[in-house]
């Protein structure tokens, strides 16, 4: 017997795009701190930019903001951290995947997928990579000026994929 149907299926909701500018890393890192406190056990926030764009200071923020044990600092050379809650908040795991060349086959060997329901998952490098990870994300994408410079401003654009992220505008408290 077939199911009855209740009319046409819903479509997924289409991303929730923030732009942002950031003139300094302190506030970068402020924009880490405002993005935890709206973060949840079970989130994926991938991270995207050049190198020196500002992904670890936006994740030292986050660490903050979630109230982490540990200075949070790049994980390229040991791939993943874990940094632990110091009250009842999420574990935040810390991934560089810089350096990983599969996708999520590579990845599997981390069992970031045993730690997302519980931790907050962030994974610098990680377009092509973890997407299918979670179906709902946050993808920060940061953009600064490239070649011999000392401008410090960033366009920031958060992309939030799929239902978790419907909110996003009004869910972010203001700087």
């Amino acid at each position: 017997m077939e199911a009855a149907h209740n009319g046409p299926a819903a479509a997924a909701p289409g991303p929730v795009i923030l732009e942002l500018s950031v003139g300094s890393p302190d506030q970068m890192r402020d924009l880490g701190r405002r993005i935890a406190a709206v973060l949840a056990p079970g989130d994926l926030v991938m991270l995207t930019g050049e190198l020196g764009a500002g992904k670890t200071t936006l994740t030292r923020g986050l660490g903050e903001g979630l109230g982490v044990r540990g200075a949070v600092t790049s994980p390229t050379f040991v791939i993943a951290r874990v940094h632990p809650p110091l009250g009842t908040g999420p574990a935040l795991v810390h991934v560089d995947a810089y350096r990983l060349g599969g996708g999520l086959d590579e990845m599997e060997d981390l069992d970031l997928d045993v730690s997302l329901p519980e931790s907050v998952v962030v994974v610098e490098w990680g377009d092509g990579k973890v997407e299918e990870l979670a179906e709902d994300r946050l993808h920060v994408v940061i953009d600064r000026a490239v070649g011999d410079t000392d401008d410090e401003r960033r366009t920031v654009r958060l992309v939030g994929i799929g239902a978790r992220w419907a909110g996003l505008r009004t869910d972010l408290p203001e700087a």
